[in-house]
């Protein structure tokens, strides 16, 4: 067992005394109306009897711990006065708290499309629920006995997902690469790590160059010698900076284990001889001071546009400065462009300037789009050939889970399989090419919390090499005992961190396995959900109405050059005009919709609207107006009934300034404002994680959403046409309206005096003489509730 204590992130057999040895693996459970409380909650009477069961659990437990213990609880206790007083307020401010919380946001309901969030998932929330009467803290295995355990296994599971191979015993003995995975409080967190890692790495080469030749207790290694990424073979004493700054990952994690293995150097000589040298211990300042001229340029990490806004923070955290956090612009389907990314790099070749990281994004959180991992691992090994090397980061914050669906399921297969084709597909071609590649990343960024389905914090982070951790490590001896503990919670950036978050994890995974039938089945139908969707948009406007929708993702006709045309009539008749039923039951069409929409089910979208003529606006503002009054109808304000929402959506901007002029002007083309000088287009973003099928007996959800969708349209073109016919009356922009200038606008679009005078009575509340803007667009309000002004004058 000595030989098992230090594998990284493998419990060790002697933490199991007594009981049962958790573990995840086997074949899960596979009915998705089991895993949900529902949207009508249907699954209530199961979730309390478990509650119940858990508190009643945790009772006997606290009960059997050493029973011979006083009690300080007593029954005269729960009869005085103030204890009844008390107990009351309880009640009282619980039932107060409760009442308050019913002004949240519904995520559970088909309804809700704003942001990544839905219904948590049955085992997440009684995992959660039962560790938190325990209240461990996974800082340190003496606060977290249990879920210290689980999150090692939860780690490994979570690499399994991902793509990294997690080696037996012998193998890891053999000096087979081990990747390590651990909890975090989300995604933000989890990138920052993964930068700081990088960054260290980076650098610890040239740290360990100046201490082989400083320190003497390094001086049996000072000849030891490294592969350059260029093929070279060379002592790290007499390599440059460059050379060092460019040597490949898995050759700097190997360098403190070689100082053991061939020269006999404990580990804790290597630390205490590395710490006046380390970046840690210096800082970005000291250490470029110290290495002179021979450090070059100030080293840069590549993003994509449609980057998280985590990772500039991480480099403003970290000291590397968000100005050398480089945006790569994004190609029409909103994925980092190669050819951008390839030429950024070959620049910093040129200019011989260190690079730490090229991240790639798996599910941006805007488009879900999905980078080309694949090409970005390749290009990185044609550039090391080259002498540039650095390492790739995976932000699969919000896409990770996805891997599931190639996950072949464990254990034997169910007797009680349904039979017959099922309402759910797989990724496209492009996005499973790029999931493939996932496992070859240095490090993945996945937050359960998002389409793990689990309650909040619980992000992870995974190393490919489970030694990069170690780039990170500072260890608090007055936490930790020593190497015979296990111990997650000294690497990474958090202190302390709730255990129950792991456990929450930890069941959801044991339930619902991250595999084709546990999670990838929810994904699957959450992307079959969103590309019906998809369908929707582009069939939604006939030639009748008077506006258009434009999704961001293009067709497969549009990138392939194909018949544009054609195709837009194979998914009006074959995929949106189709029941669920006859859909299935059409191979063509079922070949087809995986390829259609979103890389995964974040869909963004803009509207644009007709004049009178049937010519299209070709006005970007007010283009972006329209489908900033439709989410001003289509969103939360503070403090309003809940209840009065039909349908909630989210906005978002896209900017020339960060994603480029390739993919905005080609927007822009379709939206049809491409002669507008704007630069900035403002976009609708409907989510749909929901596994439930959207046409019931009862009536189809993809009809509701569109109805929703479609009364908002027209609502707020409505009322945008009576805001500029306010602009076109007031000529100065002062903001207000001559009541005889009025008229005589109405007048001229037709309206009848009657019209009229109802109109500006309630325009005009304080008799004035004058109309604000605010109360001439209350007043349209009203009339579009009354219906007392006609469309289409």
């Amino acid at each position: 067992m000595s030989g098992e204590k230090s594998r990284p992130g493998k419990p060790n057999g002697k933490y199991f005394g007594f009981g049962e040895r958790p573990f995840l693996k086997g074949a899960g459970t596979r009915s998705p109306e089991a895993w949900f409380l529902g949207t009508k909650a249907e699954n209530a009477d199961e979730l309390e009897k478990l509650i119940v069961e858990a508190i009643r659990d945790h009772s006997f437990w606290r009960r059997n711990f050493h029973p011979q213990d006083p009690t300080h609880i007593t029954e005269q206790a729960k009869r005085h006065p103030s204890y009844l007083h008390a107990m009351d307020s309880l009640k009282d401010n619980l039932r107060s708290l409760m009442s308050f919380l019913k002004k949240s946001v519904p995520f559970f309901s088909g309804r809700y499309q704003g942001h990544m969030n839905w219904d948590t998932s049955l085992p997440s929330i009684l995992g959660y629920f039962a560790a938190m009467l325990y209240n461990p803290n996974n800082v340190a295995f003496e606060g977290s006995t249990s879920t210290t355990i689980l999150e090692m296994i939860v780690g490994d599971d979570l690499c399994r997902m991902l793509g990294y191979t997690v080696p037996e015993d012998d193998d890891v003995a053999k000096g087979i690469v081990r990747p390590w995975g651990h909890i975090t409080s989300g995604g933000t967190v989890a990138n920052i790590e993964a930068i700081w890692s990088a960054r260290n790495l980076k650098f610890y080469p040239l740290s360990l160059r100046e201490a082989l030749k400083a320190e003497p207790s390094l001086s049996t290694a000072r000849d030891i010698e490294v592969n350059t990424c260029d093929g070279r073979r060379a002592p790290i004493a007499t390599l440059d900076a460059w050379s060092l700054l460019n040597l490949k990952v898995d050759d700097v994690l190997a360098l403190p284990a070689r100082l053991t293995e061939e020269y006999g150097i404990s580990s804790d000589t290597i630390t205490k001889a590395m710490s006046g040298h380390s970046l840690q211990h210096l800082g970005m300042q000291e250490l470029c001071r110290r290495c002179g001229a021979d450090v070059p340029a100030s080293p840069v990490l590549f993003v994509p546009a449609t980057k998280h806004y985590s990772f500039p923070k991480a480099a403003a955290v970290l000291g590397i400065g968000s100005a050398h956090v480089i945006d790569v612009p994004v190609d029409c389907d909103a994925r980092m462009s190669l050819a951008a990314l390839e030429k950024m790099l070959r620049d910093c070749l040129e200019e011989r300037r260190p690079v730490y990281t090229v991240v790639a994004v798996i599910g941006s959180t805007e488009e879900s789009a999905v980078d080309p991992l694949k090409g970005v691992l390749e290009l990185r090994n044609k550039l090391q050939k080259e002498g540039l090397s650095f390492t790739v980061h995976a932000d699969a914050a919000w896409g990770g889970y996805f891997a599931s669906i190639l996950r072949p399921d464990e254990g034997p297969r169910p007797r009680d399989e349904r039979a017959g084709p099922a309402p759910e597909i797989g990724m496209s071609g492009y996005v499973t090419s790029q999931f493939s590649a996932l496992g070859r990343a240095d490090s993945i960024t996945v937050d359960p919390h998002k389409s793990g389905y689990i309650p909040y914090p619980a992000g992870a982070l995974c190393y490919r090499n489970s030694a990069m951790r170690d780039m990170v490590t500072f260890k608090a001896p007055y936490i930790v005992h020593g190497e015979a503990e296990p111990n997650v919670g000294i690497y990474g950036l958090e202190g302390s961190k709730p255990g129950a978050a792991v456990a929450a994890v930890y069941l959801s995974h044991k339930v619902i396995r991250p595999t084709r039938s546990g999670y990838g089945q929810i994904h699957r139908r959450a992307l079959f959900n969103c590309k019906r969707f998809y369908a929707r948009l582009l069939s939604m406007a006939v030639p009748e109405d008077r506006f258009v929708i434009v999704p961001v993702p293009r067709l497969p006709a549009e990138v392939t050059g194909g018949e544009v045309e054609a195709e837009l009539r194979f998914i009006r008749e074959r995929i949106d005009g189709r029941s669920v039923d006859e859909l299935l039951s059409d191979p063509e069409a079922m070949a087809l919709l995986p390829e259609i929409g979103p890389d995964q089910n974040i869909l963004t979208y803009a509207v644009n609207f007709k004049h009178p003529d049937g010519s299209l606006n070709t006005n970007l503002d007010l283009a972006n107006r329209l489908n900033k009054a439709i989410y001003d109808r289509l969103s939360l304000d503070p403090g309003d009934d809940i209840y009065g929402y039909r349908m909630i959506v989210s906005t978002t901007d896209l900017s020339e300034e960060h994603y480029g002029r390739v993919f905005i002007d080609d927007y822009k083309r379709r939206l049809g404002v491409s002669s507008s000088s704007g630069t900035t287009v403002t976009v609708l973003r409907s989510t749909t994680m929901e596994p439930w099928i959207l046409e019931t007996p009862e009536g189809s959800m993809l009809d509701v959403l569109e109805n929703e969708l479609r009364d908002a349209i027209f609502k707020s073109m409505m009322r945008d046409s009576m805001f500029q016919i306010f602009e076109e009356i007031d000529t100065n922009r002062d903001g207000v309206l001559d009541v005889a200038e009025v008229m005589a606008k109405f007048r001229e679009k037709g309206y009848a005096d009657v019209e009229i005078d109802e109109f500006l009575r309630l325009c005009d509340i304080d008799r004035s003489g004058t109309v604000t803007m605010d109360e001439f667009l209350g007043a349209f309000s009203q009339f579009v509730a009354k219906g007392a002004l006609t469309v289409g004058r």
